[in-house]
């Protein structure tokens, strides 16, 4: 009867220390594997810090439970492809594929592997989920919503900008969510009373070119969709704007920073921090099929004074009423 007793005992205890191990998500010992494809870790390092956070905020510890594997394509989109095949090869449990030519070049690489976006510019226009609702597939995430932000941002720069009447706009036919963003301020031109001035452009090299035609078009205002190549090229744009005196409107606030008039976008950072919550749910069984895409609820205008005196503007404080920021 007393050696019952003990078994009973230890089966109990047993029964009690196994318990939450199987009742919990992550098995105890496990080391989840994160690939991350960017193009420079010098790009919005205050967001990618803010995705470290959000780790570290739902318990994964680097080094301890988690491995983020970093990818840099450092300013060669040919690499994409590439280094998104070595994260698969890498047999990663998830990718995070910031921005849409990320999505698209890690779709092509993988089927299965859960892929999340952190800044997507228009994932559904792009062909990237089937809804928003229902993504579909292995794809997920977060998205800025640029086709609408643009639009909302024109409509600043339309009131920061007396006179305002031909705008410019940069844009990348290589980036996915290009084709469908520019359409949009196509649209949005007559309502808002400007001429809209599409100028593509493929490479750093074509900056100077593209500035040039614009003069010749007597443009008397650049807006400048947000993407790797452009974001690199910040310090470059923002300085040709100015040369060429034309009022400048971006989506990232360090184009601001770089010496840009204007930008108008999502919280970068409040974005990537969320995207930890998206690992999180995957890597307790999740799919990415079932996980709807969400839209920003933080929005920055930020506005350059200094640069708006070299331009000779004024800007109307009604709008700088509006601003998050003001650079003095």
């Amino acid at each position: 009867m007393r050696l019952r007793s003990i078994r009973l005992i230890v089966t109990l205890t047993l029964g009690i220390l196994v318990a939450p191990l199987a009742a919990g998500a992550q098995p105890a010992g496990k080391v989840y594997r994160i690939g991350f494809l960017w193009d420079s870790p010098a790009a919005f390092p205050d967001a990618i810090e803010a995705f470290r956070q959000g780790l570290r905020d739902l318990g994964y510890v680097e080094g301890r439970n988690i491995v983020i594997e970093f990818r840099w394509a450092e300013g060669k989109p040919e690499r994409m492809r590439e280094l998104a095949e070595e994260l698969v090869r890498l047999k990663v449990d998830v990718i995070m594929a910031p921005s849409s030519i990320y999505t698209a070049a890690v779709k092509r690489a993988t089927a299965t592997i859960p892929i999340i976006f952190m800044s997507h510019a228009d994932p559904l226009r792009t062909g990237h989920v089937a809804s928003l609702a229902r993504p579909g597939a292995n794809i997920t995430g977060l998205s800025i919503m640029m086709t609408e932000t643009n639009v909302k941002g024109l409509e600043l720069f339309k009131e920061a900008v007396p006179g305002l009447s031909r705008v410019a706009v940069i844009w990348d036919p290589a980036t996915p969510s290009h084709g469908p963003g520019l359409k949009a301020v196509e649209v949005a031109g007559p309502r808002l009373g400007l001429r809209i001035q599409p100028v593509a452009v493929r490479s750093a090299t074509e900056y100077d070119g593209a500035f040039a035609a614009m003069v010749r078009e007597r443009a008397h205002g650049v807006l400048v969709l947000s993407t790797p190549l452009f974001i690199a090229g910040a310090k470059r744009l923002a300085e040709l704007a100015l040369t060429h005196k034309l009022p400048s409107l971006f989506g990232p606030k360090h184009h601001v920073e770089a010496g840009g008039l204007m930008s108008y976008s999502p919280d970068r950072p409040d974005l990537y921090r969320r995207g930890a919550i998206y690992v999180d749910k995957i890597l307790k069984g999740a799919k990415p099929a079932n996980l709807p895409v969400e839209q920003p609820t933080k929005f920055e205008l930020v506005i350059n004074l200094k640069t708006a005196k070299a331009l000779g503007l004024t800007i109307p404080p009604s709008v700088l009423f509006r601003a998050d920021r003001v650079i003095e």
